[in-house]
């Protein structure tokens, strides 16, 4: 234990603050040398009376105690620690016959204990190995606060009274075990709700496994699942746990359930009333913790009365429904949606993009969007692409919708309107009061392009024959 034997400094070595506490003023000496020379800030006590207080007043990254002091023990330091600096990593030195006591100051809530008298080497290393833990820890708790604030009930944007309802019912939800089905029309957010009942309730901590029923082939989809022995069938080299044993403790989340054959339908069914899995070509069958979350687009409970899909399954997992309106539905919305998918795509592809054109707004509101958010989203990331101006504008809309029945009259809402005929509706409410110039720059189009439109529509004739009335052009 000679201080001035030559320390290797860890590469990754990251400065921190150490309590080191011990009544043998040597050891402690010889502590803060060795940490002081990987770059480590070092205050030292003679007494466990005089460390608590120290510890109580101050932050320390790391606390060093000896187990055995004449005014009080390690075990009374490691309490005041874990009470004072929960966030602290905490180490025990002590002799050899003073193991079971270090064993119970690891029940306490100790990370390590070291022996005396100890080697440098392997003292730097246990230390560098319980703040590397620590780090580990700390990076973990921000990564799960991250996800909760990534994936919780406020990334469901929206003001609407349906989105409302929405949140509500995933908050109740949310700290329950129960089975939930969720229903919606395709590219409505199903997965994100799923996403947000986990990262909102008790296993946001835990596994959050999706899968895609649909997505993978009928003869693997079982073993995907369940998991599969070794040999079971060909191909399979070595055992395999499956995703519901993988998610065990979280939550999993199988996104277009109607798709799941008849037979792997009555073995989830199995899992969901035994709390087992048994893996394909396997005996042995294995306790699972997982919550299951269900989606579909489809009408499951037509499913179940037409053979297609079992009732016994539908009902095992609708005990609680939650129901995701289109978009459509929630029209209000939308110009809150596409904004943040504007800001979201100018930051991805550093865009010159500072906002949207009052009627490329207008044919948001007022376009059907049979494909919902996910389709809003790609429309709005076509735009930023191309758009050739700092506002987004109808001329970027031109590629991206361009379906007939694709928007409705404002503010009648019920006639089917294609992108040409929307841009006509413009045109003749705002010629009286903006010429070619305003209307070509407001509609994002060039002027040329609005000319033949108008030559096209015959708008020019139609002014004409009016002012040769002595009407309004």
């Amino acid at each position: 234990m000679n201080a001035r034997e030559a320390i290797p400094v860890p590469a990754s070595a990251q400065s921190v603050r150490v309590l080191v506490i011990d009544d043998d003023v040597g050891v402690g000496e010889v502590v803060s040398l060795l940490l002081g020379r990987v770059g480590h800030d070092c205050v030292v006590c003679d007494s466990a009376r005089a460390g608590v207080a120290r510890l109580r007043e101050e932050d320390f990254d790391l606390v060093i105690t000896d187990l055995r002091m004449p005014d009080g023990s390690g075990l009374q330091v490691v309490a005041a620690a874990r009470q004072h600096l929960p966030d602290a990593a905490v180490i025990l030195m002590t002799s050899y016959s003073s193991i079971e006591s270090a064993i119970e100051a690891l029940r306490r809530g100790a990370n390590d204990y070291i022996i005396k008298p100890f080697d440098n080497d392997d003292f730097l290393f246990s230390i560098e190995r319980v703040l590397e833990e620590r780090r580990l820890r700390r990076e973990n708790r921000v990564l799960r606060r991250s996800l909760r604030k990534a994936y919780g009930t406020n990334t469901l944007i929206g003001r609407s009274p349906g989105v409302q309802r929405l949140q509500a019912l995933i908050q109740r939800v949310a700290h329950t075990d129960a089975n939930v089905l969720i229903q919606g029309e395709s590219g409505t957010g199903k997965e994100l709700v799923a996403q947000a009942i986990h990262f909102s309730g008790d296993r946001a901590h835990k596994p959050f496994v999706p899968v895609n029923c649909g997505a993978i082939p009928s003869d693997l989809i079982e073993s995907e699942l369940f998991g599969h022995a070794k040999g079971a069938f060909t191909g399979a080299s070595s055992a395999s746990e499956g995703l519901i044993r993988e998610a065990s403790g979280g939550t999993l989340f199988l996104d277009e359930i109607s798709e799941l054959p008849l037979g792997v339908q009555v073995k989830l069914l199995r899992v969901l009333q035994e709390r087992q899995v048994r893996p394909v070509g396997s005996t042995q069958a294995y306790h699972t913790d997982t919550r299951f979350l269900a989606a579909t687009n489809r009408d499951l409970r037509s499913c179940a009365e037409q053979g297609t899909f079992r009732a016994d399954l539908y009902y095992r997992l609708n005990v609680i429904t939650i129901h995701v309106p289109p978009l459509r539905e929630r029209t209000g919305d939308i110009e809150l949606l596409a904004v943040h998918f504007m800001r979201e795509f100018v930051r991805k592809f550093n865009s010159p993009i500072t906002g949207m054109a009052p009627e490329f707004l207008g044919f948001l509101n007022n376009y059907h969007w049979p494909g919902n958010v996910r389709e809003l989203q790609n429309v709005i990331e076509r735009a930023v692409i191309l758009a050739d101006t700092e506002l987004l504008s109808l001329g970027d809309l031109e590629e991206s919708i361009a379906t007939p029945a694709a928007a409705r009259v404002e503010p009648e809402g019920d006639v089917p309107l294609s992108i040409e005929d929307y841009i006509k509706d413009v045109v003749l409410r705002y010629q009286d009061r903006c010429n070619e110039a305003q209307l070509a720059q407001m509609l994002g189009i060039g002027r040329k392009a609005l000319w033949m439109r108008r030559k096209q529509w015959g708008l020019f004739r139609a002014a004409r024959e009016a002012v040769a009335s002595g009407g309004r052009p």
